[in-house]
């Protein structure tokens, strides 16, 4: 596609791969979508129970805070729950890096000159190889380094990398080589900055995010040009999407802005219009539970929704499954952009969605033909 659209390409910076539990992140790996839990870890079942909602949203990497015992207790039977890698948020407390390393921890997310001694820094590194285990450093803006906001009088792009620095080489110098790197805040201009300034410097992958960006749709929109313009420069390995919503919310806010940006396909891709005086049905409210029918399907497709023959034809033409507003109740269904029947109101909703699963079971079926080629990653 690329090669015919060349005004589509990313060009992904180059860097190294590592391993978060068995989620490959950086090198030609996918960019993968992480969310945060918000339950107490040490409910272990309640925290299960959101994770699964997160994993079947299409998680690939769950983050749990663990700023207590409690919490690092039960967080051997979540990891054994789990069916995507568990990265323990620790601040701090190095101890807690201890014990979320041996209860399986994938990750570890801490900031090694913020847990103390050099002896301290030893032993969590000490501990993260023996379990295999990555490290994430989180640095934020929100809580830089106090010589560092004395040295450059406030956050700045050149501070958080300093930073970012900093904390790396307290892993290199211990030969750990696992690792990557977030340089957030809630600024997106400054984030964006530092993270061009650390692309430069670094080859280790980098976690993206706006971070305290916001509700679900000021968040949304927030995350979209900060992590957009990255993504599209090419920069970023794994993505987080802060927004004050369920954590299924971020994943598919997640999923929304790869997929707007062709980097990553997952579900049904919606083009729809946003409706006028010509639609020929209640497009909003089809829209709207078409979205909601649709959630389980993961099989990469295409399906508009237009409301009447202006651009429906047009945008048909180019998707799996289009759907045009007409007169008298009757509307024109096309199949792989081509004319195919009409379908009147009256369970219109119900037809599409079947259409749908049929085309995604179509879709399957061919790549299981294909040995060797995932579907997911046929799409990406």
């Amino acid at each position: 596609m690329s090669s015919l659209r060349p005004w589509r390409h990313i060009e992904r910076r180059k860097s190294r791969q590592i391993m978060v539990g068995t989620v490959a992140v950086g090198g030609d790996a996918p960019v993968t979508v992480q969310t945060m839990t918000n339950t107490p870890t040490s409910d272990a079942a309640a925290t299960i129970a959101q994770i699964r909602r997160c994993e079947e949203a299409g998680a690939d990497i769950v983050r749990v805070s663990c700023p207590d015992k409690e919490s690092t207790a039960a967080l051997r039977e979540i990891v054994l729950a789990a069916k995507v890698p568990i990265v323990a948020d620790i601040h701090f407390h190095y101890k807690r890096a201890l014990e979320a390393a041996d209860a399986g921890a994938a990750c570890l997310r801490i900031n090694p000159g913020n847990i103390g001694s050099a002896e301290r820094v030893a032993e969590v590194v000490a501990a993260a190889r023996a379990n295999g285990c990555a490290i994430r450093i989180g640095v934020n803006a929100g809580s830089l380094e106090k010589d560092l906001l004395e040295k450059y009088g406030e956050p700045c792009p050149e501070a958080l990398v300093e930073s970012a620095l900093d904390h790396i080489r307290l892993l290199e110098d211990h030969g750990f080589q696992n690792y990557k790197v977030a340089v957030k805040a809630s600024d997106l201009f400054l984030a964006v900055a530092a993270y061009q300034q650390l692309a430069d410097q670094v080859d280790c992958p980098l976690h993206l995010g706006i971070t305290e960006a916001g509700g679900l749709i000021g968040g949304t929109v927030k995350s979209a040009i900060g992590m957009g313009s990255l993504l599209w420069a090419g920069i970023g390995d794994t993505i987080r999407v802060s927004l004050s919503a369920e954590p299924e919310e971020e994943v598919r806010v997640g999923y929304e802005l790869l997929k707007s940006l062709g980097i990553r396909n997952r579900g049904v891709r919606v083009v729809s219009c946003p409706s006028c005086a010509r639609q020929g049905f209640d497009v909003i409210r089809t829209v709207e539970k078409l979205e909601l029918a649709l959630q389980h399907i993961r099989t990469p497709l295409s399906l508009s929704v237009l409301g009447c023959v202006v651009n429906g034809p047009g945008e048909a033409r180019e998707t799996d499954i289009g759907l045009t507003g007409g007169g008298n109740g009757k509307h024109m269904v096309y199949l792989s952009g081509i004319t195919d029947h009409v379908v009147q109101d009256e369970g219109m909703i119900e037809h599409i969605v079947r259409l749908v699963e049929a085309k995604a079971a179509e879709i399957e079926a061919g790549a299981i033909a294909a040995p060797g080629t995932p579907i997911l990653a046929a799409a990406e």
